[in-house]
C-alpha cells in the first residue's frame, strides 16, 4: 500500500531579516491600519513538494528538518543557497527535505510593503498520518 504521508511546510522569518520595529502605538492619535514592517515569504505550492521517503515511512521514522533558504525579491528560490540548518537525526528525511527545494514556490518577503530578498528558515515536518492530526505542530 502506498499512502501519501503528510509533509508540512511552515515558513518562519529568520531573525536576520528583521527590519526596523514599528513605532509604538499612540493613544492620542487616530487609529490607522499600517502594514507590518516585515512579512516573511509565503509558500505558494498547492501541494507540498517534499515526498516522505518510503523506507522511512515504513520504518515509522518521523522528524523535522529546518532548511535555510534564500528567496529573491521576485519570489525566486535560490536552491544553491539551501542548507540544512538543523537536521532531523534521520539522514533520509534530511535528504528528502533538501530534494524538494527546487519544486518549492514562494511569494517574496515584504518590508514596508515592498518585495525584498531574504534568507529564512523553513521547517519541513515528516509525520505519519495517524500522528499528524493528534500532535500539535510547533
Amino acid at each position: 500500500m502506498n499512502r501519501a504521508a503528510p509533509v508540512t511546510l511552515m515558513a518562519i522569518a529568520w531573525a536576520a531579516c528583521g527590519g526596523p520595529q514599528p513605532p509604538a502605538a499612540s493613544s492620542s492619535g487616530p487609529a490607522t491600519t499600517a502594514q507590518p514592517p516585515f512579512e516573511a515569504p509565503v509558500a505558494t505550492n498547492a501541494e507540498p513538494p517534499v515526498r516522505y521517503p518510503a523506507d522511512a515511512f515504513q520504518q515509522n521514522l518521523e522528524g523535522t528538518v529546518i532548511l535555510r533558504l534564500f528567496v529573491d525579491s521576485l519570489g525566486r528560490l535560490r536552491p544553491e543557497s539551501t542548507r540544512v540548518a538543523e537536521g532531523s537525526g534521520v539522514p533520509a528525511l534530511d535528504s528528502a527535505a533538501k530534494a524538494g527545494v527546487p519544486a518549492m514556490r514562494f511569494a517574496p518577503a515584504r518590508r514596508n510593503g515592498r518585495a525584498v530578498s531574504t534568507a529564512f528558515l523553513q521547517p519541513v515536518h515528516f509525520r505519519r498520518p495517524e500522528r499528524a492530526l493528534s500532535q500539535p505542530q510547533p
